[in-house]
């Protein structure tokens, strides 16, 4: 089933999430909707906050980045092949040298910026069945995991930009909180009880 996905301006993406246990109830059904959720809107990552859930999961799927003519043909064929659901995950550490790349975001759609970020991390999470992983990733695969992973910890892309970008998205990020945005998947407004 397709979730609609919160918008901006909702305090469950400012909320640090919370773990969950293997015994959390439908957990099967929700990482279900929420792939289903992320592919109805063209995304490449989705976190449970975006959904209005304030728990440690998010997934990827970066096949849509293989399609890159820039990239080799062996990073593509990493990005072909990268779905995974994190739970309960932990950036162990983050190494190198920063590097920009455009960002965008499900929840504050049209709205995309250069964001800085370290190119390898080591992560520790547990799978959809609940066996512990750590795992090193760099370049893209890193970059899609430490956006979904701000998410969980109530940061997102806007937070990371210059004060003067803020303030010359500032216009466009109050109008998709007011829910004022074309969109074609559905979104729940804060400042609007309806959905779309």
């Amino acid at each position: 089933m397709i979730l609609p996905i919160v918008a901006y301006g909702d305090p469950v993406l400012k909320r640090k999430a919370k773990e969950i246990t293997p015994e959390y109830p439908k957990l099967d059904e929700l990482l279900e909707n929420m792939f289903e959720t992320m592919y109805g809107a063209y995304g490449v990552g989705l976190a449970a906050p975006q959904i209005g859930l304030p728990i440690r999961v998010f997934l990827v799927d970066t096949e849509p980045f293989a399609e890159d003519e820039d990239l080799s043909e062996d990073e593509r064929n990493l990005l072909k092949g990268f779905k995974k659901i994190f739970i309960n995950a932990t950036i162990l550490e983050e190494e190198g040298d920063e590097w920009a790349f455009t960002e965008g975001c499900l929840s504050i759609p049209d709205v995309r910026e250069d964001v800085f970020r370290k190119p390898q991390i080591t992560i520790e999470y547990f799978d959809e069945n609940f066996e512990k992983r750590t795992e090193k990733y760099e370049g893209l695969i890193a970059r899609v995991i430490q956006h979904e992973y701000d998410h969980i910890e109530g940061v997102l892309f806007t937070d990371k930009l210059s004060s003067l970008k803020k303030r010359l998205i500032k216009g466009k990020l109050n109008n998709i909180s007011k829910g004022k945005i074309n969109i074609d998947y559905r979104m729940r407004f804060p400042d609007q009880k309806k959905r779309r």
